[in-house]
């Protein structure tokens, strides 16, 4: 019975003297498995966030491109300008392309069968709309108006805004670029008319077929409808009521 008890005493000590050979590889085992999922895990969360800035980006690019158009419609003003060379019809107040669509490329202005009136643009080729605003904010004190002619331009999926650094621009005026929206599947302006109808051109056929009268040029919708289909967020549609 003594040599019993002073035997087990010695077996535990020797017992906790260290580790075996196969303990220590599984313990090594163990831990690996728990870096690997731990990295991945890590890396999964880096991912996320990457994929969540870039998402939020895009809806900020959006609400950006969206803000923009707003304030360029809602302080449209009934100021025609003069054709680049000087000469007669001017340009209308707002001149929306036919259909105002485009998934791909360019479109004409305002087509063969309505009227002769042209918007120049430094790469020779019609925007989809095009417009004079008032608001133009003038912090260095410059001496320009307080108007502003705009245009929009989509191509290659992205919603570009251009404007002239004067009102009535010549063949040698120049303009400044921003793009507002990339990945863009398609863009359409539409204007609501004095019956209440939605028109996809701007001025509408039967009064752009009028040329050379001034009322004509200063007309204005009720309200302009912008649809943009984004590859990120689907169809986005917002309408803009014109004042006055």
């Amino acid at each position: 019975m003594s040599h019993g008890g002073l035997r087990n005493p010695r077996n535990a000590r020797r017992r906790a003297a260290g580790f075996t050979l196969l303990e220590v590889l599984v313990a090594l085992f163990i831990a690996a498995l728990m870096f690997a999922m731990g990295y991945g895990a890590i890396s999964q969360a880096i991912t996320t966030r990457a994929a969540l800035k870039e998402k939020q980006a895009r809806l900020i690019e959006l609400q950006t491109a969206v803000r923009v158009l707003e304030q360029d419609f809602v302080q449209l003003t009934p100021r025609p300008v003069r054709q680049p060379i000087g000469d007669e019809p001017s340009q209308p107040a707002l001149q929306g392309s036919p259909g105002g669509t485009q998934s791909s490329g360019f479109v004409s202005s305002l087509g063969s069968g309505s009227s002769s009136v042209s918007t120049l643009t430094t790469s020779g080729t019609p925007p989809l709309v095009a417009l004079t605003r008032a608001g133009w904010a003038n912090p260095t004190g410059l001496q320009r108006p307080a108007e502003q002619r705009v245009a929009y331009f989509f191509e290659n999926g992205t919603l570009r805004r251009e404007y002239w650094y004067v009102l009535d621009p010549t063949l040698s005026s120049t303009t400044a670029r921003r793009e507002l929206l990339k990945k863009v599947k398609s863009v359409t302006f539409e204007y609501l008319d004095l019956t209440h109808t939605w028109q996809p051109q701007w001025p509408p056929a039967t009064v752009a077929g009028a040329q050379a009268l001034e009322s004509n040029l200063r007309i204005r919708p009720i309200a302009v409808r912008v649809t943009i289909d984004t590859e990120d967020f689907g169809k986005i549609v917002r309408i803009f009521e014109i004042a006055g």
